[in-house]
């Protein structure tokens, strides 16, 4: 059901009263036996709003203070990288943990312009630190970094959210975040008694470092774009970072590496009152609607496409992407990501391991199976959530790990990994490489694509839940599921991922809700078939779950199940 303001200018009854929504970060205290005011992380961290007494700064005490008991016994000793988005919510919970963390004898790394910092540069700058004089990265020893990321990513203006990173850059793994929530409720309701060290104190004392990380991202970008050919084109990019967190990163990659790069709307405000309203009624700051960027595409249409041959979105925190086109719109997600397959694994990353594959959530589109079959690339299906896509990266299985949600990341010139979170900045910066190496922009691409391969078509619905539905969720597994199969299949009794040629049919699964999220929630790796070695990943020790994949002839919608809270 899509809301009649669906793609409106926001309003005035729109808007969140920003001193009301800090105030209440302050002065509402959460009651632990209420389990909606408890810490509950999902699959991007602890989120809530602070109105709803789900975000306030009893949880981020207990949080902080959890995770730096988390990371002394994990012996991680190295820097904490913490960053914030432009949410409301973030910096007062930003500073909250800082002041935890300090008193914990934590070293903390921000921003030395005290500058907001997007989700991919704190993954990039651990990622980074720990990496050894070899290039390969370190997972155990002394001085490991890890970080926190303070966000809701793109939810609404009343929203908080705070996510941790270990050692591996990405998120955190369901054992470690539920270790962590479990410590952090054991003290929420005790959490004036946490040691915490006044913020100003915290950030003037040894355990707080100043680290320049636009300038430690921004220069690395040459690792992972081929800047040339965008320059040599003279592709005009368009940016809107709809009031997030690389609204500064832009002007810099702009200067330091010579294009032709505008920002669309550089103003923040924590009301986001530019937005136009998303399907569901709310104020969303999704790059990949086409209701929330409805306001955005106007203005394109209305003259501002004289100025850029095609246009980039972030989201706050800058973890997602949208690309928009002249005469198209807004990209669907699935088609871009084709896009991008075709375009990385033809030819135009010639360094990458030999048998690297893409890596594709079970939601996402056929057409990236019929696109990688063309190029001969395997495919490499994963469930929903991008930390999936972690170990496969580390170890080379895939070079590309891309989501229906408009998440994506991939790896260096050099094969090595650039981030292990969502990177929205570098989608962007390849569609302007895309059209200046192939003089077409993605969605022409796209058509073609079409052409070849055939229509296809996404649909997603979101499906509210209370928080009881969720926790009988979050218990089911494989074992669980129920539906129906065609009788040409079997169930696979072995765990490792597996590669088949893109054109085999894989098992097809029907059934209930019950079964889509039985799916989403499972612990295993699937992947394609093929003569090729396969390399060992962390995915080989999770129990078993059925495939879900299509094979390359199956055009039919595919649909997306995605669970929100009331």
């Amino acid at each position: 059901m899509v809301a009649k303001n669906a793609g409106l200018p926001a309003t005035p009854a729109d808007l969140i009263d920003v001193d009301e929504v800090v105030g209440a970060y302050y002065d509402v205290v959460p009651d632990p036996s209420v389990p909606e005011q408890r810490v509950i992380f999902g699959t991007s961290g602890h989120r809530g709003s602070s109105l709803k007494t789900s975000f306030n700064e009893a949880h981020i005490v207990a949080i902080s203070q959890a995770i730096a008991e988390y990371r002394k016994a994990a012996g991680v000793d190295g820097p904490l990288y913490i960053g914030r988005d432009t949410h409301a919510l973030s910096l007062p919970a930003w500073k909250t943990a800082i002041e935890v963390l300090v008193a914990n004898g934590v070293t903390v790394c921000i921003d030395s312009r005290d500058d907001f910092t997007p989700t991919p540069v704190v993954s990039q700058a651990i990622l980074t630190h720990n990496r050894a004089a070899d290039g390969t990265q370190r997972f155990e020893g002394p001085g490991l970094a890890d970080g926190i990321v303070v966000t809701p990513s793109h939810n609404p203006p009343t929203d908080g959210g705070f996510k941790y990173d270990p050692v591996t850059g990405g998120p955190a793994p369901a054992d470690v975040t539920n270790a962590i929530a479990n410590r952090a409720n054991e003290l929420l309701g005790d959490f004036r008694n946490v040691k915490r060290v006044p913020f100003e104190q915290a950030v003037k004392s040894e355990f707080v470092k100043r680290f320049d990380y636009r300038e430690h991202y921004v220069d690395d970008l040459k690792n992972v774009i081929d800047f040339d050919v965008i320059r040599d084109s003279g592709v005009r990019l368009g940016i809107d970072p709809l009031g997030g967190a690389s609204v500064n990163y832009w002007p810099l990659i702009n200067e330091k590496y010579g294009l032709n790069i505008g920002v669309i709307r550089p103003e923040v405000d924590p009301t986001w009152r530019f937005m136009t309203i998303d399907h569901d009624g709310k104020i969303r700051m999704d790059p990949s609607s086409q209701y929330a960027m409805k306001g955005l595409v106007d203005a394109l249409n209305a003259g501002a496409w004289d100025k850029y041959d095609l246009v980039g979105g972030t989201d706050p925190d800058a973890d997602r992407h949208g690309i928009v086109c002249p005469n198209w719109g807004v990209m669907n997600p699935n088609h871009y990501l084709a896009v991008c397959v075709e375009y990385l694994f033809g030819g135009n990353r010639p360094d990458w391991p030999e048998h690297t594959g893409v890596g594709k959530t079970l939601v996402s589109s056929s057409l990236i199976d019929r696109v990688a079959a063309s190029i001969g690339a395997p495919v490499v299906e994963v469930p929903v959530g991008f930390k999936w896509f972690v170990d496969p990266l580390f170890t080379g299985e895939i070079a590309f790990g891309g989501e229906e949600s408009s998440g994506m990341s991939f790896l260096r010139f050099n094969g090595r990994v650039w981030t292990t979170d969502k990177d929205g900045i570098i989608p962007d910066l390849l569609a302007a490489e895309i059209t200046g190496k192939t003089g077409k922009n993605p969605a022409q691409l796209h058509q073609e694509q079409v052409d070849r391969f055939g229509e296809s078509w996404y649909s997603r619905i979101d499906t509210p839940t209370t928080l009881e539905q969720k926790q009988k969720f979050a218990k089911l597994d494989a074992s669980d599921v129920t539906g129906s199969r065609s009788s040409r299949f079997s169930r696979r009794p072995r765990a490792t991922m597996r590669r088949s040629a893109a054109s085999r049919s894989s098992r097809r699964i029907t059934g209930s809700l019950r079964v889509l999220r039985a799916l989403r929630t499972s612990t295993r790796c699937t992947r394609n078939r093929s003569s090729r070695p396969r390399h060992s990943t962390a995915c080989s020790r999770r129990p078993p779950r059925w495939s879900t994949r299509r094979s390359a002839s199956d055009s039919k919608t595919v649909r997306s199940i995605n669970l929100i809270s009331l």
